[in-house]
Formats: structure tokens, C-alpha cells, sequence
């Protein structure tokens, strides 16, 4: 690793700790030439499967997306973001045991949904309206009927 002020490969690791549940590692280190100080992460890498979309075109699985539709649903709900990266962290895990290393997003959307049931109602339902298109609000009470039918609506935080 070379240090990032003066360039210079010789450099020392001070302290490791894993992080993110030991899914990564944080690393200080100390450049032996300038004295510098900084911090590395270091996370494997981990290939996940293509996403076979509706049309059967096949794309790459995106993270960052996943992300994004977990935080939109969830926007301005009481749900920690330790919540989050856990609810994240079981979808990628169902999704690197894909047996044929393909998965159809219909199936990443349905782990989508367990996840939000689990965390929040409301999140839950905002994310089924897209996910499921609905059209008018009788959709939308079938839903949260549906909801209702197997757990306490309200019951999560």
C-alpha cells in the first residue's frame, strides 16, 4: 500500500479491526518515509449473480440500487440505518447463493419486501405500490388486508 502523501511503499500497519460484522477490515497505517497517518479498508471481493430482468435481458446485480429502493421506501420512517445495512446484507447473501448464479429481480424484489415487512409496515407498503404497480387504492387496501392477515399492522416500529 502506498502512502497517499509522498507515494512511498514503505509503509506499516499499526492496528486492524474487523468491521460490518467481520465482513471488512479497518486498517491504520503509518508511512515509515513521511510519518503520514491514514486509514485503509479492506472488504473481499465477492461476485454476485446476473439479475434476469421481465424481458430476460440480464444485467449486473446492482448494489447501489438495492440500496437506494431500501432508503427510498424507508425515507422519513423510524428504522435505524443499522436496520438497513442488515436488511441489505441478507438480500446480498440470498442473492451470492443463487445456484445457477442468475436470479430473477421478480425474486430480489420478494426478498425486498420479507426484509421491509420485518422493519417496517409502511415502508412495506410504499415499496409493494411500486413494485407490484398499483392502480388504484382498492390495490392498495388489498395490501394492507394482506398485511393485516399475517401480522399486527403497526406492530413494527
Amino acid at each position: 500500500m502506498r502512502c497517499p502523501a509522498c507515494h512511498s511503499a514503505d509503509t506499516s500497519v499499526i492496528d486492524s479491526r474487523l468491521i460490518d460484522d467481520g465482513d471488512a477490515v479497518r486498517r491504520r497505517r503509518k508511512c515509515n518515509d513521511c510519518d503520514e497517518r491514514y486509514t485503509t479498508y479492506e472488504r473481499a471481493e465477492i461476485s454476485l449473480p446476473r439479475v434476469v430482468k421481465s424481458n430476460d435481458e440480464r444485467v449486473a446485480f446492482d448494489e447501489a440500487k438495492l440500496r437506494k429502493g431500501l432508503q427510498l421506501s424507508l425515507e422519513k420512517r423510524p428504522v435505524e440505518t443499522s436496520q438497513i445495512e442488515l436488511a441489505l446484507g441478507n438480500i446480498m447473501r440470498r442473492a451470492r447463493s443463487a445456484a445457477e448464479g442468475e436470479v430473477a429481480s421478480r425474486q430480489i424484489g420478494d426478498w425486498v419486501m420479507d426484509e421491509l415487512r420485518k422493519l417496517d409496515d409502511v415502508a412495506y407498503i410504499r415499496f409493494a405500490s411500486v413494485y407490484r404497480s398499483f392502480q388504484d387504492v382498492s390495490a392498495f387496501q388489498d395490501e394492507i388486508d394482506r398485511l393485516k392477515s399475517t401480522t399486527t399492522l403497526g406492530g413494527n416500529k
